[in-house]
């Protein structure tokens, strides 16, 4: 059985430096002269990928965010998931480095657990086994597919950022294809390092599902309505009878018990972990995340359902190719 070309697409900004993902694309497990690199300068990523998807020289196409880093083993794992002709696309979580600091897993907990995230929690921590899936559990920044597929599908839509995947997904499973979740197809990659950048990106995810269905509306999308009816909730408890507000009373309770079951699954997964530092194994098991964590739940509600709202009112819509410029660097390793 012949071995497929790879492409391994990085989009990256004008100007940065090469990107962390370039040196962990180079070590991955695959022959040198079967695997393609292609760095994809720009300021929109959908459009960079598309232009390098277009470019692409392999058969399968591996996307990754500038700062993901795969194990060398990736390849391997999704190449056997590829033999069935049915799986067009694979994916897994990427997943917060152990030696990252406090604030920053506290961001990775609430990300993987369900009361924040539901079942895209996939997306940033490993749950249950290798499976068919969907685009709830799939995420750019560590996605494979079949280049033919893509293609046929109109690659993502440029008029989406965030979300364009989610979209592209859809319609690979319209056309019958399969995706696939594999916990254990992994990247390391670092949350966001401030908690104005996490807020931020709640809101830029808010309103790309927003805008996503806007233009591909599909019942997929309904839990995500879920945060900014809890946003317009709060925002009209001062308006309502005391007999309403018991929903208010069970949301606490629900934050503090998702609260304490992250923590507890922190400690045991760094207790398993030998690679994981005293320090931040003594900082889970003394619960000093719990201060972090139980308002971060929170606040991933409300700034999620504010970029909802507010994508609900946006005009997402194609740029002319000529405002959105694109500079590809293929590597081809050595």
């Amino acid at each position: 059985m012949s071995v497929p070309l790879v492409t391994v697409i990085i989009p990256t900004r004008p100007g940065d430096e090469a990107p962390l993902a370039l040196a962990a694309a180079k070590a991955l497990a695959h022959p040198a002269d079967r695997l393609e690199i292609i760095i994809a300068r720009g300021k929109q990523p959908s459009v960079q990928r598309n232009t390098a998807l277009r470019a692409a020289k392999g058969d399968l196409i591996y996307f990754l965010d500038d700062d993901s880093l795969p194990p060398p083993d990736n390849l391997r794992r999704a190449l056997a998931h590829f033999a069935d002709a049915k799986v067009v696309m694979v994916g897994g979580p990427n997943v917060c480095p152990a030696d990252a600091p406090p604030l920053e897993q506290a961001f990775a907990t609430v990300m993987g657990s369900w009361l924040a995230f539901g079942p895209s929690r996939a997306r940033y921590t490993p749950v249950g086994k290798a499976r068919t899936s969907g685009e709830k559990e799939l995420i750019l920044c560590n996605l494979m597919g079949r280049r033919e597929a893509l293609l046929a599908a109109g690659g993502f839509d440029e008029a989406l950022y965030p979300n364009e995947e989610n979209a592209l997904m859809d319609e690979l499973q319209k056309r019958g294809g399969t995706l696939l979740y594999d916990p254990e197809f992994i990247v390391h990659r670092r949350p966001r390092r401030t908690l104005g950048a996490f807020c931020k990106m709640l809101m830029n995810y808010g309103r790309g599902r927003a805008e996503q269905f806007r233009l591909h509306p599909t019942l997929g999308s309904a839990p995500n309505f879920v945060p900014p009816l809890l946003l317009l909730y709060l925002v009209l408890t001062p308006l309502l009878p005391t007999l309403l507000l018991w929903p208010l009373a069970l949301y606490a309770v629900a934050v503090i018990a998702q609260t304490m079951h992250s923590v507890a699954a922190d400690v045991r997964r760094l207790h398993s972990n030998p690679e994981s530092s005293q320090s931040l194994l003594t900082s889970a098991a003394t619960g000093a995340d719990w201060w972090r964590v139980a308002p971060l739940i929170v606040v991933a509600h409300l700034c999620y359902g504010m970029g909802f709202w507010r994508g609900l009112f946006t005009r997402p819509q194609r740029k002319p190719p000529e405002q959105v410029p694109v500079t590809l660097e293929t590597i081809l390793p050595a």
